[in-house]
C-alpha cells in the first residue's frame, strides 16, 4: 500500500497526464464478500444483466468520444475490482448500487462537466453513506453513517477549497486506501488497450 501522500501525488500526476479525466469520471471499486464473485459477474450487473463486449483499442478514449461509447477500464487489486468510466461521469444509480453491493462492499466516486460530484459507500444491498459536491462545493452535503466517510472528510479539510484536482485526487486516494485497488497510470492510453464496452450508459 502506498503511503497517503504518495497516493495523492500519484493521482495528481494522473490528472496532469490525462487532463480529460478531470472533466468527467466515475470510479467504482467492488470488494466481494465471496471469492466466487468474479469481474465478469460484476460487469454483467453493470451492463444491466447482459454480458458486455470486450474490445482491444488504440487510444480508447478517442474512440469512445468519436463513437459515443460507454466504456470501462477494469483494474484488479487484492480482494477487489475497479471499474473506471471517463466519458460521462454520471454517478451510479441507487438501484445499481444496491444490485452491485448485494454480496459486496462498493465504493464509488464521480464528477462531471456540470460540476456535480459524489462519493458513496454501499454494502449488503444498502447505501451506507453518501457525500455530494466534494469537488467544487463550499458546502458538502452528506447522508448516512458519518463514520464511514469521516477519513475522506478529514482529507478534504486538509486541502485548499480551490484545489479541484487535489479534491478529485483525494477521492481516488481515499478509495484506494479503503480497498487496496487503484488506477494505474499507464493503463489508460496507448495502443492495444483492453476495455469493456457497455450496451447502455452507466447510470
Amino acid at each position: 500500500m502506498r503511503h497517503h501522500d504518495h497516493v495523492l501525488d500519484h493521482y495528481r500526476a494522473l490528472f496532469r497526464r490525462y487532463p480529460w479525466l478531470a472533466d468527467s469520471a466515475c470510479w467504482t471499486v467492488v470488494q466481494p464478500f465471496d471469492d466466487e464473485l468474479t469481474p465478469d459477474d460484476l460487469l454483467w450487473r453493470l451492463n444491466g444483466g447482459r454480458d458486455p463486449e470486450e474490445r482491444t483499442l488504440d487510444h480508447p478514449m478517442e474512440t469512445a468520444l468519436d463513437e459515443d461509447l460507454t466504456m470501462l477500464y477494469v483494474f484488479e487489486g487484492d480482494g477487489g475490482y475497479g471499474f473506471l468510466e471517463c466519458q460521462y461521469g454520471r454517478p451510479l444509480s441507487g438501484e445499481l448500487l444496491r444490485t452491485l453491493s448485494e454480496d459486496a462492499r462498493v465504493w464509488t466516486t464521480s464528477w462531471s462537466v456540470n460540476g456535480a460530484s459524489t462519493m458513496c459507500c454501499a454494502g449488503g444491498g444498502k447505501i451506507q453513506a453518501q457525500i455530494w459536491n466534494h469537488v467544487l462545493g463550499d458546502r458538502i452535503d452528506e447522508e448516512g453513517a458519518p463514520d464511514v466517510l469521516a477519513d475522506f472528510r478529514a482529507m478534504l479539510d486538509d486541502l485548499d477549497p480551490e484545489d479541484f484536482d487535489g479534491r478529485r485526487a483525494t477521492a481516488l486516494a481515499f478509495i484506494e486506501a479503503a480497498t487496496g485497488v487503484g488506477i494505474e497510470i499507464d493503463r489508460l492510453d496507448g495502443e492495444q488497450t483492453t476495455v469493456i464496452v457497455l450496451d447502455d450508459p452507466v447510470n
